[in-house]
């Protein structure tokens, strides 16, 4: 293959592709085809990305810049000997641990610094935007909350709720999705066919990661109201912990003077009082179930922050590999179904109409009564299984890793874990048990503990949202279905906020009179529309 009339030069140095088109018909090898065709999909992906890149790089937040196809995950794929040289080792090496110890709070903490205060980065194809201090983060949770208030979906969180789901009709759209699902992150599970053949909604991701609508207030409402009725964030929750703290007084002295590692025992304690609220019963520490469910759940925490697993954010076929964390995480995600499903079935079983002891059996009544006056209602048991799974996830683990934390820095502190014990001792004294009403008077020892969840921050990262709709923040053009990640850690870090912020000084929170301040800069738990934010 040539033009006619010019000498041709011999072929066998060309490059393969000019091999290609000058071989003689009917002699074209397989291998060459091969290549070609997967050239021309490596040139259709560039072309793809390219196209995307300029579509969407008008005005968004700066950051770096991305690989095609993986985005700013490329450093993933590096191989070891290049991946010693890439700035995140140089990070963890400055900080005198190895990579994986580095939250990733504190590596988009340094990206901030680089690319500003509100930035971008990409992970696959889509686009998340950090926001890094307190002005971006009021105005978009607050000031822009109806935009800001959606959730992403996470393709790990549904590969894995799907497992426990049953039949499904996948569609773009629901009544869970108020956006009409366009594009890969709206394409939303959300309903099923009963076996009656009415319509049925399954949004499968419980409270946390659920759209932002109808369904996912309905739910939220149902569960903070069944709570407060078993006592959450009241005096009459009181008993259940007090009762609980005893076995872990007892617990801890067991081991005398010697040292040991106080997170089981305190994570057990805490769970006990979630159970007591979602299953009506706690568990003993030694019973082989419970501590076979805690230890189950600890572990998936633990390797869905395995660099590897958040692949499956990309490429979700990843999650079925045979082996690894991925083969893991499976078998975990059946465990844990096991546990909860029987607790479940026991209470289908045990239910007394007439006495509802917990919020299973709160749940299971309100189901049958919306069954037999609203066939589209979203109450269902398969919600509910998502629902126990949140609270015992946000619930444990937040809560066990702020008492740590107050232990640690007691301990690296102990001038001012004198002062917390001053004033518990003058307030409370060494016969009775503290009780919430003890509160008020306490002003160091709410300070010290303010101050603890301010360094510390146990959700570094709030739970992302998501853009229901274009939109502009602090200068910068938001498309939608942008994610958004508070850095919440960044926001308690700020010196322009903080006076020496890395300083563990509780008097921060305290007037010259020794009475709290509140600041509205403190949002450990991150921040939501309400009357104090309008």
């Amino acid at each position: 293959m040539g033009f006619p009339g010019l000498p041709q030069p011999p072929a066998e140095g060309w490059p393969w592709p000019l091999r290609l088109l000058h071989a003689p018909p009917g002699l074209l090898r397989l291998d060459h085809v091969g290549g070609a065709l997967l050239l021309l999909l490596g040139l259709a992906a560039l072309l793809r990305w390219s196209w995307l890149w300029r579509h969407r790089a008008r005005g968004i937040p700066p950051g770096p810049t991305p690989w095609p196809v993986v985005g700013n995950f490329g450093f993933v794929l590096l191989p070891p000997f290049l991946r010693r040289k890439s700035w995140l080792q140089r990070r963890a090496t400055a900080a005198g641990v190895e990579p994986s110890a580095l939250g990733p709070q504190l590596l988009l903490a340094d990206l901030a610094q680089i690319y500003g205060n509100v930035f971008s980065f990409f992970i696959g194809h889509y686009l998340v935007v950090v926001l890094s201090d307190f002005q971006s983060v009021r105005e978009a949770l607050v000031q822009q909350a109806e935009i800001f208030s959606d959730r992403p979906r996470v393709p790990l969180v549904s590969l894995v709720t799907k497992e426990k789901g049953g039949p499904e009709f996948p569609q773009r759209g629901s009544f869970c999705d108020p956006m009409e699902g366009k594009g890969t992150w709206h394409q939303w599970r959300a309903s099923t066919w009963s076996a009656s053949g009415g319509r049925k909604l399954l949004c499968d991701e419980g409270i946390v990661f659920a759209h932002y609508g109808p369904v996912w207030r309905q739910q939220r409402k149902f569960s903070h109201a069944t709570l407060r009725h078993f006592g959450l964030g009241k005096l009459s929750l009181e008993p259940k912990i007090i009762e609980e703290f005893k076995y872990v007084k007892e617990e801890m002295q067991k081991h005398g003077e010697d040292p040991f590692n106080p997170f089981p025992i305190l994570n057990n304690a805490v769970s006990n009082i979630i159970c007591s609220l979602c299953f009506g019963q706690r568990f003993d520490y030694t019973n082989s179930e419970f501590k076979k469910m805690l230890n189950l759940m600890s572990r998936a925490l633990e390797i869905c922050l395995n660099t590897q697993l958040l692949l499956v954010n990309i490429c979700s076929w990843l999650y079925y590999l045979p082996f690894g964390p991925f083969k893991e995480l499976r078998q975990i995600e059946k465990d844990i179904t096991t546990f909860l499903k029987k607790i479940i079935k026991d209470h289908q079983e045990s239910l007394d109409v007439e006495n509802p002891q917990d919020f299973i059996d709160m749940y299971l009544l309100h189901v049958d009564e919306e069954r037999k006056n609203n066939s589209n209602s979203s109450f269902n048991e398969d919600y509910l299984f998502y629902i126990i799974g949140d609270l015992f996830i946000a619930g444990t683990d937040t809560t066990t890793n702020s008492l740590l934390w107050c232990l640690l820095y007691m301990s690296l502190n102990p001038d001012i874990q004198e002062k917390v014990h001053e004033e518990i001792e003058r307030v409370i004294g060494a016969e009775r048990v503290p009780s919430l009403t003890d509160k008020a008077q306490m002003p160091y020892t709410e300070a010290t503990i303010m101050e603890v969840q301010r360094l510390t921050v146990v959700v570094p990262l709030a739970i992302p949202h998501m853009t229901s709709e274009k939109t502009v923040l602090q200068g910068y053009t938001i498309p939608k279905g942008t994610v958004i990640l508070p850095n919440l850690w960044s926001v308690h870090r700020d010196p322009a906020i903080w006076e020496k912020p890395d300083e563990f000084y509780p008097n921060r929170f305290l007037d010259e009179q020794g009475q709290l301040i509140k600041k509205e800069t403190f949002i450990p738990f991150g921040i939501v529309k309400s009357k104090e934010n309008p």
